[in-house]
């Protein structure tokens, strides 16, 4: 349902994903309220609050995130195959659950105590949200591999195509890029989040200089870490073959020289995917929720959160053929933007101009923070003379 969805135009989702989120966590909040659990009740209400102050910390950036989104939407329904990539992942990714979930009921029906239970769930959860994370980092690989191919040879029925790219690019994943794919599936989604969230609250902090002090220092610090840790790393592994920690620190020195990193911190089409992803974890969850509470009424949020967790997973499968379109098109864009020229010039010309105005953003508030230190420096001298 989330992949037909995707073929719809890009706004419709955009509405789905940024605005539902926060009423469904709220609504959620209030029934875990109502069934006298409050931990999760307060969980939920602060995640749906977090939800409505990010949305508005990035309610100006939502109209190029939906072109970029369209975009690679058009990318990607041309293209088929990565689609039915997607589904045989999903395919597999379902046959392992029907094995995890031998386990997970397992636990659910025993007779420990319920810390007992909770720990176990926590080490299968760990589990399943790992090998759900290798799985979709494999088919960011190929279907980045894929976009990358079919930009630089200016279309997929192009004479200098290689011959069976999808097969080949399914291949390298599994073979020799499994190793740097596991290793990155650790820690790019909880670095990707941080920033998300870092980067919303820096943007509306204002001039309070003690708080702006305290998020810059996190803000350098995930940035360090992003420098290592970044979803572009999988286009360089799926087109040069580089290990992660490389292709990581390549692409964003890539961006970075080029300027296009400003491009890429304006964009929220992760996030956007993202909140689409958590919506399809918390329907699952929701629906398996109320069914456990007709026959266990202890252990209505012990199955409704695995159950989420498996719904995201499921989800995330979806949602990735689009986010590694866009990767791959901010990676050809930094490498040389006429490749996107030649695919599409009216895209083009908006990509180079949102660039053209973030860097004249940056540029100009550089200058005000250091107009504004020299001020600070000059009223010092004055007033110790």
């Amino acid at each position: 349902m989330w992949l037909l969805l995707l073929g719809s135009p890009a706004n419709q989702m955009l509405k789905i994903s940024v605005h539902i989120l926060t009423t469904y966590l709220a609504v959620i909040s209030v029934l875990c309220f109502w069934c006298d659990q409050f931990f999760w009740g307060v969980a939920f209400a602060t995640a749906a609050a977090l939800q409505f102050l990010y949305v508005i910390s990035v309610i100006d950036r939502l109209s190029f995130t939906m072109l970029v989104l369209q975009k690679a939407v058009k990318m990607v329904w041309s293209l088929p195959e990565v689609k039915r990539v997607a589904y045989v992942f999903m395919a597999v990714m379902l046959l392992w659950m029907g094995i995890w979930s031998f386990g997970t009921a397992g636990v659910v029906a025993s007779d420990m105590d319920d810390g007992g239970r909770w720990w176990l769930l926590l080490v299968l959860s760990v589990s399943l949200f790992w090998t759900g994370a290798v799985l979709c980092n494999t088919v960011h690989v190929i279907v980045s591999g894929m976009v990358f191919l079919v930009l630089i040879h200016d279309g997929r029925d192009s004479v200098s195509m290689p011959h069976n790219p999808l097969v080949k690019s399914l291949r390298y994943a599994v073979t020799t890029s499994l190793g740097s794919i596991c290793y990155g599936s650790l820690f790019t989604a909880a670095i990707r989040t941080l920033r998300w969230e870092i980067r919303g609250i820096r943007s509306k902090i204002g001039n309070n200089e003690c708080l702006l002090c305290c998020v810059d220092f996190l803000f350098h610090l995930v940035e360090t870490l992003v420098r290592f840790f970044n979803k572009y790393a999988y286009v360089q592994i799926a087109v040069y073959g580089k290990g992660f920690n490389r292709s990581a620190r390549d692409a964003w020195e890539l961006f970075q020289s080029t300027g296009v990193e400003a491009l890429v911190a304006y964009d929220c089409s992760g996030a956007v995917l993202l909140m689409g992803t958590i919506v399809g974890g918390l329907i699952t969850g929701t629906c398996a929720g109320a069914w456990t509470y007709t026959k266990w009424h202890d252990r209505v949020v012990m199955v409704g959160s695995t159950a989420m967790l498996m719904g995201m997973v499921l989800v995330g499968l979806a949602m990735v053929v689009v986010e590694s379109a866009v990767t791959s098109i901010y990676i050809c864009y930094a490498e040389d933007p006429l490749l996107i020229h030649r695919w599409d010039a009216e895209f083009f010309n908006q990509m180079s101009e949102t660039l053209h105005q973030r860097l004249q953003y940056r540029s100009a508030r550089a200058r005000e923070v250091l107009t504004n230190n020299r001020f600070d420096s000059h009223t010092q001298e004055s007033l110790s003379v």
